[in-house]
């Protein structure tokens, strides 16, 4: 008798960390839960003790074994996550990286209105954060891996009250080409994913989000809007096998929005 093939995303015995999770209805909380559901073994993130009991209620379903803080603004934060796992587990095969953040007088402001401060701020946090957990991973993906992070159809064309954002996620999606070139040869693939808009906690920094949501339902050629579920959907098929041989993409998961000038 012919063996029955495993499901095409199937990450039983991968081993992912997810950073971003802020509650239940949180892009990263979508992720965990498609890649738990596939199989995989999940550390997971917190911001800080506020956050800490809205994370636990989305983590404690998923059967994390490693959950710890993890402030990228705070030295020693991100590096003590990947001791952790380096330590208990030896290796990792995919990573998450879903948070940004900008002061919001200047991401209320017009860009070209804003600080210095709060510009640099905002690339750390919602960009170089990024490269600062490729290159913490990179030895721990001997095997080769996947680095996901999530972006937004303001990098390419400017949406109202989206501001300062725009052009910290065009330069986001600019890293991870970089990023999937220089680690390629080593197995290590990087991706961004582009949600439409989706309701959640650091969404609601951004002026009008409300309007921005009924418009991208009502314009988008499916005349649908896009919520957590789809994002994880497309996240777990990408750090899966089946997706071995994709890498530096920049995905929407919006509809269709993105096709609209």
């Amino acid at each position: 008798m012919t063996a029955i093939p495993p499901p095409l995303v199937d990450l039983r015995g991968k081993r992912g960390l997810v950073v971003g999770i802020a509650n239940a209805q949180s892009i990263a909380a979508g992720c965990a839960q498609a890649f738990a559901r596939c199989g995989a073994t999940l550390a997971a993130t917190y911001l800080n003790a506020k956050a800490e009991p809205h994370v636990r209620l989305v983590t404690a379903a998923l059967d994390c074994p490693i959950l710890l803080p993890c402030d990228v603004h705070e030295p020693g934060q991100m590096e003590a996550v990947f001791a952790r796992i380096t330590q208990e587990w030896g290796g990792l095969d995919f990573l998450l990286h879903s948070i940004a953040f900008a002061p919001r007088e200047d991401l209320q402001g017009r860009v070209v209105d804003s600080s210095a401060e709060g510009f640099a701020t905002a690339m750390d946090i919602s960009c170089h954060s990024f490269l600062r957990m490729a290159r913490l991973a990179e030895p721990l993906m001997a095997q080769g891996g996947c680095l996901l992070t999530v972006s937004f159809y303001g990098s390419e064309r400017v949406v109202a009250n989206y501001n300062m954002m725009g052009p910290v996620k065009a330069a986001l999606e600019s890293t991870v080409r970089y990023t999937a070139a220089e680690l390629g040869q080593k197995g290590i693939r990087a991706h961004a994913i582009s949600p439409g808009p989706i309701l959640t906690r650091a969404a609601s920094g951004i002026a009008h989000f409300d309007e921005l949501l009924a418009h991208s339902a009502n314009s988008a050629p499916e005349h649908l809007g896009v919520d957590v579920g789809d994002v994880g959907a497309l996240a777990a098929f990408l750090v899966s096998d089946a997706a071995r041989h994709i890498t530096g993409t920049i995905i929407p998961v919006d509809g269709g929005q993105h096709l609209l000038a």
